[in-house]
């Protein structure tokens, strides 16, 4: 028994190639069964992200083999020749294996190091593979172990306690200058992808309301209704700007949307009571005389980039200290595994040696019925017994001697205590 990991991301393919290979979640459910058939394993998950897709499998086939059967299966569900698949594989087997995982699932292998969503992806990639059956003892066990890694490297390291996105670096500055954000009040300028991060973020931290505003009122519709923020249009910002304790801007603009004046103005209407602003546009935004205003806090991207900078240190330094925890947790589960082979492995040999106890008894019970010589039937017993149980050793000491196999010749002696001194 083996697990393997294979898969593609966003170091081995960009996302030309990665789309080809993605899995829709309507669909896993019967391409992981589909999977179980084809590549014939014996469980299986799918993870598959916009970064990422991966297929952890546990299998007793060949490594050669598998990765055959997994190669031609990706070709013939996606409909993708395997020669624009294979350059962006990377797999894994066994303690390689279980430690990507657990690695993946810490954001250690993640574009933005440290990022928590990727847990979330495995979470839901472990509750669709149990739904979809594909599931068992091995694979279950693996992934509550990996949760558990990630946990502990999310409670024992500072991995994820520093912002490493302008986005989030935002929001996290405005916590530090909010004693809360429930009552706050953002005015969000702009409807591209980085305000809808700010966005999300914001809503994550239960902030008070949000108001959008945008050149186009339909995208900045679209992404209100998943925040349940207000909109307005870029001519209506000077009517809002006095009721806004935050204000995060980015838009493609070549020239400044909000001036010195209207801050002023704003700032009179609130009784000097201070504003809180980010421009994250380049071209700004926010006229760089804003930052003269005494009750306004203004940062750029630029501020926000050395905050970064340094905060992506304290994430690298924090990685060692979880790649440490990742090492002793994934030999910790190798060990289980081990375990579990062994005593599969003691079980099986058990069995077999109390069949043919029972087979050879159920002969000399037989025969004494048959009032045969008890010493004769007895001997005869040990005799074949002996036989029987010296069979299936005695070969592999011949063949390993014959062979010239010197390793596994003292291995076998080790294993039956054969160079213990007689008493």
């Amino acid at each position: 028994m083996s697990i393997l990991a294979v898969g593609i991301n966003h170091k081995t393919a960009p996302v030309s190639v990665r789309e080809k290979i993605s899995f829709n979640p309507d669909q896993l459910s019967s391409a992981l069964q589909e999977m179980l058939a084809q590549v014939e394993c014996n469980e299986a998950a799918i993870l598959s992200t916009c970064n990422r897709t991966e297929l952890y499998l546990v299998q007793d086939k060949s490594l050669e083999a598998t990765q055959a059967k997994v190669v031609n299966w990706l070709e013939q569900y996606h409909n993708i020749p395997a020669s624009a698949i294979i350059p962006s594989l990377y797999w894994h087997t066994d303690k390689q294996a279980v430690n990507h995982m657990m690695r993946v699932a810490c954001g250690l292998d993640s574009l933005v190091l440290g990022e928590p969503q990727i847990l979330g992806q495995m979470k839901q990639a472990y509750s669709q593979a149990k739904a979809a059956g594909s599931m068992a003892l091995v694979m279950d066990r693996l992934f509550q172990r990996t949760f558990g890694v990630a946990k502990q490297v999310r409670t024992e390291t500072e991995i994820g306690e520093s912002a490493v996105s302008v986005a989030f670096a935002a929001v996290n500055l405005a916590k530090h200058i909010f004693a809360s954000l429930k009552n706050a009040r953002v005015l969000l300028v702009g409807a591209g992808e980085t305000i809808e991060l700010v966005a999300k973020h914001l809503y994550d931290n239960n902030v008070g309301s949000i108001t959008v505003a945008n050149r186009t009122i339909s995208r900045a519709e679209n992404m209100a209704k998943q925040i349940g923020a207000d909109v307005i249009t870029l001519a209506q910002i000077p009517d809002y700007l006095a009721k806004a304790d935050i204000v995060i801007s980015s838009t493609g603009s070549t020239l400044p949307i909000i001036g010195k004046g209207m801050v002023e103005s704003a700032l009179e209407q609130r009784k000097h009571q201070p504003i809180f602003m980010v421009d994250l546009a380049v071209p700004r935004d926010i006229e760089e005389q804003v930052s003269d205003l005494e009750d306004v806090f203004l940062y750029t991207v630029d501020d926000l980039q050395g905050i970064i900078a340094k905060n992506i240190e304290n994430r690298r330094k924090a990685a060692v200290q979880a790649e440490g925890i990742v090492t002793e947790q994934s030999g910790v589960f190798m060990s289980w595994l081990r375990g579990l082979n062994t005593q599969d492995a003691v079980l099986s040999y058990r069995q077999q040696c109390m069949a043919e106890r029972d087979v050879l008894l159920e002969k000399a019970l037989s025969q004494l019925s048959n009032n045969k010589n008890p010493e004769a039937v007895v001997a005869e017993l040990a005799t074949k017994l002996t036989n029987k149980l010296m069979h299936a050793p005695t070969s592999a000491l011949q063949s390993a001697a014959q062979g010239g196999e010197l390793d596994k010749l003292i291995y076998l002696r080790d294993i039956f205590d054969l160079d213990k001194p007689n008493n």
